[in-house]
């Protein structure tokens, strides 16, 4: 993916709430909000439930919380477990919030009406909102989860303003950063000097950049940007066990690879973000090595390697798996890269991750996800396709609402990776273009030069390439409609007159109050081949897998017939690559012929969209 140096903003964001989902995708939010992503807190009501950021608050005598969780084989440390509790209460209320806003389920938005002013109610006269009590908070020389507890807080508390417009939750999250810049104070202070043992959660903290840089999209106040860099700088001179986005790192040609995928991918956001404060040619060459080291440990599906450390490894169909927290959070970095860039190519991306690794760790029959994933998946039985890890007990490889086992930290994170999605598929360019950035079945509501203007996507994509955009305003009023093309577009059909620019379709004229544009995208069954010489197929946005029979096994049962489920194949035949056969596309499904490992012969077989799979072969040996 390549990466244009950006001086000034190409888009901008619109505020949460502006965007609702529709169509399929409504509807499969809908049925999340039914399953684990509305049920967490009954499903696991201990770790949603601890009052950590309240009476709970963390001191020097805490013990060590018993997560449920097993721990055998994890060498980071005990420490860590004391705030794990504050990540998964947050992203999951976080996740929550955006889904029943999105959805306008009345009986979830009073739950969080309610958790919001519950959680305000533990702010203190000087304005902090966090998990320690006052003998530790801003005082630690080791691993602690300060600024990560307040990013995963705080995250959700913006949204919460931006949809609700309640003015005293952006002042109390104003006080709130204060309080942190204030006992953290710029170029005076180290919050990421804490030893060289290992510190994930201090790493994670870096995230807190996610909420300086919102912070200045409502305000344009500088001094966010200059602590969001102040950040990123003492990031890098300390000692970290997750650097890979450490400049010094980074401009190593040797080096590769090797933190905790989640750090990785969640931290090219700082990294956007110090670039944007500072404009040096050195972040922002250090910034384009950085994206393509990614993009060797990236999977044909968009699934980046995180399981759970990458490890120096390039990325396998078989043999790398990834994380939901790391779909989630790759996928958010590269919306906060298309916003600063403008580039079609990153909205490409972000809609392979969605469409085919994140649908594709999703169970299609049950309300559960994977924690683990491979593109190429032969088995579902703990392990990741049968492989054993020394000194490690692995279960991640199966499906959950909760993998309390492991952590409760991918579930939360599924709730939050469709509203993110869907915040990101419109931005603006001035006042007078809007940007259909990413391409869904949605409903825009924002203001255009003074207009309001409703917008309806209708369409089943990616399944299909066919779109209706209904326009709905006041009065007439002439706007640019700028529809990015996907790289993998071979012709635009429309009645309407457009230019290209920069990979996106460009409609000005004058909009009727109510108007409407047609158009479709003509493409093909293709043949690709991935880093390591296999060929795999695709056909739009999707990538297409040959399904594999499994039985399936009922492990651990939760409230509300909520459970774990494993699944092992049928049959362990693999098929090979044929060549010179052309591939087919017909009523959603490739139609092809592939070599059977057990006879040796060619055998016709029907591909179907990754998403719609469990056990699968994606790509093929030739």
């Amino acid at each position: 993916m390549s990466f244009p140096h950006f001086q000034t903003e190409k888009f901008s964001f619109l505020p949460f709430g502006s965007i609702r989902p529709a169509g399929w995708l409504k509807e499969q939010m809908q049925r999340d909000l039914e399953g684990f992503v509305g049920n967490l807190d009954r499903i696991v009501p201990e770790l949603i439930n601890d009052p950590v950021y309240g009476e709970g608050r963390l001191r020097k005598n805490s013990r060590v919380k018993d997560l449920g969780n097993l721990k055998d084989g994890d060498a980071e440390g005990d420490e860590q477990y004391k705030w794990w509790n504050s990540e998964t209460r947050s992203n999951w209320w976080d996740g929550y919030a955006r889904n029943v806003m999105m959805l306008d389920d009345k009986y979830g938005i009073e739950k969080v009406h309610a958790y919001v002013t519950a959680i305000l109610a533990t702010q203190d006269e000087d304005g902090y909102i966090g998990i320690y009590d006052e003998e530790m908070r801003y005082n630690f020389d080791s691993e602690n989860g300060e600024l990560w507890s307040k990013a995963t807080l705080y995250r959700g508390l913006l949204a919460y303003y931006e949809y609700t417009n309640d003015q005293k939750v952006f002042d109390a999250l104003e006080r709130a950063v204060q309080n942190v810049m204030d006992h953290y104070p710029v170029n005076a202070s180290h919050p990421f000097h804490t030893g060289t043992a290992f510190n994930g959660g201090v790493a994670h903290g870096l995230t807190f950049t996610d909420i300086l840089e919102r912070l200045y999209f409502h305000t344009g106040d500088n001094k966010y940007r200059e602590y969001a860099l102040f950040l990123y700088q003492d990031f890098s001179d300390s000692a970290q066990s997750e650097g890979d986005a450490q400049p010094s790192n980074i401009l190593n040609p040797h080096y590769k690879l090797k933190s905790h995928g989640v750090h990785t991918f969640e931290h090219i956001r700082a990294l956007i973000i110090a670039y944007s404060a500072s404009g040096e040619k050195k972040l922002a060459d250090a910034l384009a090595i950085y994206l393509k080291r990614v993009e060797k440990a990236t999977t044909v599906s968009g699934g980046a390697i995180g399981d759970e450390w990458i490890a120096e490894r390039d990325a396998d169909a078989t043999h790398t798996g990834y994380e939901y927290c790391s779909l989630q959070e790759l996928l958010d970095s590269y919306c906060l890269l298309l916003q600063k860039t403008g580039n079609a190519e990153t909205g490409d991306q972000i809609e392979k991750i969605f469409y085919n690794a994140a649908q594709g760790a999703r169970n299609p029959h049950h309300s559960c996800i994977a924690y683990l994933k491979t593109d190429n998946s032969f088995e579902m039985l703990g392990t990741r396709n049968g492989e054993t890890e020394p000194e490690r007990i692995q279960t991640r490889y199966k499906y959950s609402p909760a993998h309390q086992d492991v952590a409760v930290c991918c579930n939360p994170n599924a709730g939050r990776i469709s509203p993110c999605f869907i915040q990101s598929s419109w931005m603006k360019e001035d006042d007078t273009s809007l940007v259909a950035t990413l391409l869904m079945p949605n409903t825009l509501k924002t203001v255009l030069n003074g207009v309001n203007i409703q917008i309806e996507i209708i369409t089943d994509y990616p399944l299909k390439n066919e779109f209706e955009i209904r326009i709905t305003q006041p009065v007439s009023s002439v706007f640019k409609l700028k529809i990015r093309k996907p790289g993998w577009v071979n012709n635009v059909i429309t009645s309407e007159n457009y230019v290209m620019q920069d990979e996106f379709m460009v409609i000005e004229r004058s909009f009727y109050p109510r108007d409407q544009v047609q158009f479709s995208f003509e493409t093909d069954a293709r043949i690709r081949t991935d880093n390591n010489n296999a060929r795999y197929f695709t056909y739009g946005a999707l990538v297409y897998a040959l399904p594999i029979h499994a039985d399936e096994i009922i492990g651990k049962t939760y409230v509300g017939n909520f459970r774990d489920i494993t699944y092992k194949p049928v049959s362990s035949v693999r098929f090979a690559f044929k060549r010179k056969v052309k591939p087919l596309y017909k009523n959603g499904k490739i139609q092809t012929s592939l070599i059977s490992d057990l006879t040796g012969k060619p055998e016709k077989v029907e591909l179907i969209p990754m998403g719609k799979t469990i056990l699968r072969q994606v790509t093929f040996k030739c």
